[in-house]
């Protein structure tokens, strides 16, 4: 099984940890860390060498590490402890499973709370991707909507939610493999603005119905077995 690497934790962006949040400062090196691979799945996560690297506290990297778990990047084995959690297909697929019954109930509330604000969040992002010419700004123009939705609901912890289910990274590299399909962002677009039409009218039913075939579709896709493949 593969360990934490010195030249992993030597490569942080931010330098020794000081000031601000440090447990939120932890927890965003390392999950930069994992997302982007230089802490690969399986790798045991040492506490001690963590701190040291980054400069803090063994209790600060324990709970970044509790927050990451949390999320599902790292799982904790008892008397063995934290270790990079597998992003394969199967953890996007369970969490795409969240996000087909939370969202579509986040998309009626988002119909009876957004605000002008929220609505100019909303249409930028149908903009964007509509103009995306690249499947990393593709990518993350679709995020970027469904995140703003969550944030119309009213509530923080929404936002939070869906953030921690989609992986900004790893939905990146999913997304360059559907970007097969020649009609993909098209007609992600065609429903994002179909589902900013019902959000605009105040429709919560129809923007409940949208949001649920439009995440439905993403989860056959990715569930179907050539996916496996």
């Amino acid at each position: 099984m593969s360990t934490l690497r010195s030249d992993a934790l030597t490569e942080t962006s931010h330098g020794p940890l000081r000031v601000r949040s440090v447990v939120g400062l932890a927890y965003d090196e390392l999950r930069a860390m994992i997302v982007d691979g230089r802490l690969a799945p399986g790798a045991r996560v040492g506490q001690a060498e963590l701190a040291d690297a980054l400069g803090i506290s063994r209790g600060s990297v324990r709970e970044a590490l509790r927050r990451l778990a949390g999320d599902g990047l790292v799982e904790f084995e008892v008397n063995r402890g934290f270790f990079v959690a597998d992003l394969g297909l199967g953890r996007v697929l369970e969490r795409l499973e969240v996000r087909l019954h939370l969202e579509p109930i986040l998309a009626r509330l988002a119909a009876e709370r957004r605000t002008e604000e929220d609505l100019v969040a909303l249409r930028r992002s149908v903009d964007d991707e509509r103009a995306a010419r690249t499947v990393a700004t593709a990518h993350d123009a679709s995020r970027a909507f469904h995140l703003a939705v969550a944030r119309a609901t009213g509530n923080d912890a929404f936002h939070r939610l869906i953030d921690s289910l989609w992986i900004a990274d790893v939905g990146r590299r999913l997304l360059a493999r559907r970007r097969t399909q020649p009609d993909w962002q098209e007609a992600d677009v065609a429903e994002h603005a179909e589902l900013l039409a019902a959000i605009e009218a105040g429709d919560g039913d129809r923007a409940e119905t949208v949001m649920r075939e439009h995440v439905a579709s993403a989860w056959r896709h990715w569930s179907a077995p050539q996916a496996e493949q």
